[in-house]
């Protein structure tokens, strides 16, 4: 009788076990070693996220971009020299022939050397306007026309003498561009140490307060298997153990949300610095709250900001941008001069490959001028445009001033703003953590109800939330105060 399938693995697989020794040695499970936390202070984050940050290299990408349209411009005024050389193969020509002309019989001039003198003078007074047309003839009959092979290698050289300016305003546009550039990677460079550092203590808030929740949880299992004890000792009633256990149940979503909130904040920094979102990350530098010197820091004024802002910079720089434009837009209405030079080589082989032949030399020089008298109007239209986007582009400076000494005003005031929250609040976690203390230290000796130190232990939390909020807003509103300050030509 043949065994069916399910039957026969069955037999084999209990054979193998009882061969190596049971389950346990059949299967033997390795112990994976969890993957290290990378330490990562706020330095390392800000140095890691400025070095390789898309954003600051596709502004390093608009600086390289620069540089070239500073050379593209640059090469309008350096001369401009090429060479061709080039063989041609003429299988039929208008020309005909040879490359000699074809005179009808009526032109042609062939005097009878033989013939009686009468008959030559007389043969001379009749055809001797010919003799010009033959010799005509003669002298074009070596030249390039309808050539079967012809060699020819050339080199031609300009050079721009006059462009009514023209060239230097486009070399000063691409010039004054590529500084713009430069200064737009200072602010993009700024304002990805902006997001990273506010990342960085949002992430350590999170934490801060992910690890308030779990210890107001702990306090509240401890408080719960207190009272517990306490109704086996018969001082404590069902309702105080239910009680307690309301007051803990009510903690773990806040936990939840704590955590929640701690991975989110976490996620976003690792985008920020471009590590891998499964990696785990320790945060090393602490949520704490400022020296005296981090919190001493001077106002600047308006003027002075506006004049070291890259933003502002680059902004100005626009607008000479702008004007060149407008000085690119005139030129258009002068005329240009252009010498040109060219000098070639020609060889006509009666064989492709017979080289032996003499050389024709063909050398020229010259000078254009190129005036332009009338477009439809286009020139004119071209010139409004320009001067339009200047007039944009000083307007939008004025703007941009004004916005950045607003903001400028707002960090500062946020950031003085948190200094004295700080201050507040850590006289509030001191006092709220006296009054948890003697209220748990009551209610041990029955001076104090369960709702009581509930009560303490919820003030408790908050005021330590809100210390660390304190501390963070103001971490945050420091680094939004360097955004505000970045330097011109400062590259991070």
């Amino acid at each position: 009788m043949i065994r069916s399938l399910p039957t026969l693995t069955a037999s084999v697989v209990c054979a193998v076990t009882l061969l190596t020794g049971g389950p346990a040695a059949a299967q033997e499970t390795v112990p994976q070693t969890p993957p290290s936390a990378t330490s990562l202070t706020l330095d390392e984050a800000v140095a890691r996220a400025t070095g390789d940050s898309e954003e600051v290299q596709l502004a390093r990408s608009q600086v390289s971009l620069a540089d070239a349209q500073v050379t593209a411009a640059r090469s309008q005024a350096l001369p401009q020299i090429s060479g061709t050389l080039g063989y041609t193969r003429t299988f039929e020509s208008s020309f005909g022939g040879d490359g000699g002309f074809s005179f009808p019989d009526s032109l042609r001039f062939s005097p009878d050397s033989t013939a009686a003198l009468p008959d030559r003078v007389r043969y001379l007074e009749t055809n001797g306007p010919n003799a010009a047309f033959e010799a005509l003839g003669g002298l074009f009959s070596d030249l390039p026309f309808g050539q079967e092979h012809v060699y020819q290698g050339t080199i031609t050289a300009s050079q721009l003498l006059y462009a009514g300016g023209r060239v230097g305003s486009a070399l000063d546009i691409a010039r004054r561009y590529r500084s713009a550039a430069r200064l737009q990677l200072a602010e993009e460079s700024a304002e990805i140490e902006f997001q990273v550092r506010q990342a960085y203590y949002q992430a350590l808030l999170a934490r801060e307060l992910a690890s308030g929740a779990a210890e107001a949880l702990a306090q509240a299992d401890d408080f719960l298997a207190e009272e517990r004890l306490r109704l086996e000792a018969g001082t404590a009633s069902d309702l105080d153990v239910l009680r307690a256990e309301v007051s803990r149940d009510n903690l773990r979503p806040q936990l939840v949300q704590a955590d929640n909130a701690a991975d989110l904040a976490l996620l976003n920094l690792k985008r920020l610095v471009d590590l891998p979102l499964t990696a785990p990350v320790e945060l090393a530098t602490p949520l704490a709250p400022p020296t005296a010197g981090e919190a001493a820091r001077g106002r600047i004024d308006a003027g002075e900001l506006s004049q070291t802002r890259a933003a502002v910079a680059a902004a100005r720089e626009q607008v000479e941008i702008r004007n060149s434009a407008v000085g690119v837009a005139r030129s258009s209405f002068l005329p240009e001069v252009r010498a040109s030079m060219s000098y070639g080589r020609q060889l006509l082989p009666s064989g492709i490959f017979e080289f032996d032949g003499s050389w024709r030399t063909d050398w020229t020089a010259g000078v254009t001028v190129s005036v332009p008298i009338f477009n439809g109007g286009q020139r004119f239209a071209d010139l409004q445009v320009a001067q339009a986007e200047l007039d944009q582009a000083r307007i939008q400076l004025a703007q941009l001033e004004e916005v950045v000494q607003l903001e400028y005003e707002q960090a500062l005031a946020e950031r003085e703003r948190a200094l004295e929250a700080i201050a507040a609040r850590e006289t509030t976690v001191e006092a709220a953590q006296r009054v948890h203390d003697l209220t748990v230290l009551q209610y041990e000796q029955g001076q104090a109800t369960q709702l009581e130190v509930s009560q303490a232990r919820l003030e408790l939390l908050d005021a330590r939330t809100n210390l660390a909020q304190a501390i963070a807003d103001f971490h945050v509103a420091d680094a939004e105060l360097d955004r505000a300050l970045v330097a011109a030509g400062e590259t991070r």
